[in-house]
């Protein structure tokens, strides 16, 4: 910070930052805690741990971080869901949610590969409902070691991988060939599409814009994110989930009183008017699109698609490529039926189910998402 300058803030108010002690207060600041999972996977020596301490920092739905895991057999991981982690209002069938398990379970099976360890899944082991997940099973792996196992090269970028909170360089276009090399890295199944056609571009950026826009305008759908923030360090070091807001200037806002949940589901507020404008901001300023379909729609499509996903987010990471998922346009709520039918038509003309669909582009960079530490997602040892 410099010696001394002024911080406007979201609700209209001024405070005077000086010096030494603006410096120390903003070191303060991080929640150290709470990003240790990033720095730990050297910790373990235990090959199930070790994946799964990479595992753990998998991309999904308002980073709920859905999984548990059981070691209680040895050489095996059971995964299950923790069903107090759903959304129900904006991922009413657990599609989502179950795209996020099949981030972990990629995630998982690539770290294990890097240790020599060949790793056989099994599916939702005792069956799955397509309304929704509950305490069965989602998969069963079983670790084994193999000399032959080669190593995924998109492995080392796991620890750098983020989902772009930025807007994109809007002078800065996303080649061609770099779109093709996000598709040939996917190995499960999905149909991969993709355009930086501007035409094209600029119809998935007013898609994307309005299925934002209902998602915030539908009362419960908007509280069920509000309920999830986590303002400032306290409560993201206590609940290192959800959707974090730290750093000097929104600890400032929470001390001060002017961010708080209630100002934020408050629509004639300056924080709600400046929140809202920051999201739209970045649906308008993607500079290409990509997207994953499926034939089916099956618990097995949607596991594929979230392995599939990451992969593609690995890929775009080692590109040096912004991605940031805008999955509003695929949920299955009432009130997004008409903007999930138009995405249908446009990216799965053909038939299908539209999984994942992301905005790329070149942007700041931005820290990694809060984590539980993979002690608190394990409910029994082996």
């Amino acid at each position: 910070m410099e010696r001394r300058r002024f911080l406007t803030l979201m609700g209209g108010g001024v405070i005077l930052a000086a010096g030494s002690a603006a410096g120390a207060f903003a070191v303060t600041r991080t929640p150290t805690r709470a990003l240790m999972p990033w720095t730990q996977t050297t910790f373990y020596d235990e090959p199930r741990r070790r994946a799964l301490s990479f595992a753990i920092l998998a991309p999904n739905p308002h980073n709920r971080q859905p999984w548990l895991v059981d070691l209680a057999t040895p050489g095996e991981v059971l995964l299950l869901v923790d069903t107090a982690r759903m959304l129900p209002h904006t991922d009413p069938q657990n599609r989502q949610i179950t795209i996020g398990l099949g981030c972990f379970l990629e995630l998982m099976v690539t770290a294990a590969a890097a240790d020599g360890y060949r790793v056989d899944l099994e599916l939702f082991p005792q069956g799955a409902d397509a309304a929704g997940l509950d305490a069965r099973p989602v998969a069963r792996a079983r670790f084994i070691e193999d000399a032959t196992i080669v190593i995924d090269p998109l492995f080392e970028h796991v620890l750098a991988r983020r989902s772009l909170k930025e807007p994109c360089d809007l002078g800065k276009p996303v080649a061609t060939s770099l779109l093709a090399s996000l598709a040939a890295s996917i190995r499960h199944g999905s149909t991969p599409g993709h355009t930086n056609d501007p035409d094209v571009v600029s119809a998935l950026r007013d898609l994307t814009h309005r299925a934002l826009d209902i998602e915030i305008d539908t009362p419960r759908t908007y509280k069920e994110s509000v309920d999830l923030f986590r303002l400032g360090k306290a409560e993201i070091e206590a609940n290192p989930d959800g959707i974090d807001f730290g750093g000097p200037l929104f600890d400032t806002l929470v001390l001060t009183g002017q961010f708080t949940r209630t100002i934020a589901l408050d629509k004639s507020s300056m924080v709600f008017a400046q929140g809202r404008d920051a999201v739209l901001a970045n649906t308008d300023t993607a500079m290409a699109h990509f997207w994953l379909v499926t034939g089916s729609n099956t618990r097995q499509d949607q596991i594929a698609a979230g392995r599939d996903w990451v992969r593609v987010h690995l890929a775009a990471t080692a590109l040096g490529l912004g991605l940031q998922p805008l999955s509003q346009a695929l949920q299955e709520f009432p009130e997004m039926a008409e903007c999930y039918a138009q995405a249908h038509q446009k990216l799965a003309s053909a038939g299908g189910t539209v999984q994942m669909l992301a905005r790329l582009g070149y942007a700041t960079p931005v820290g990694p998402s809060p984590r539980w530490p993979l002690d608190a997602k394990i409910i029994a040892e082996g």
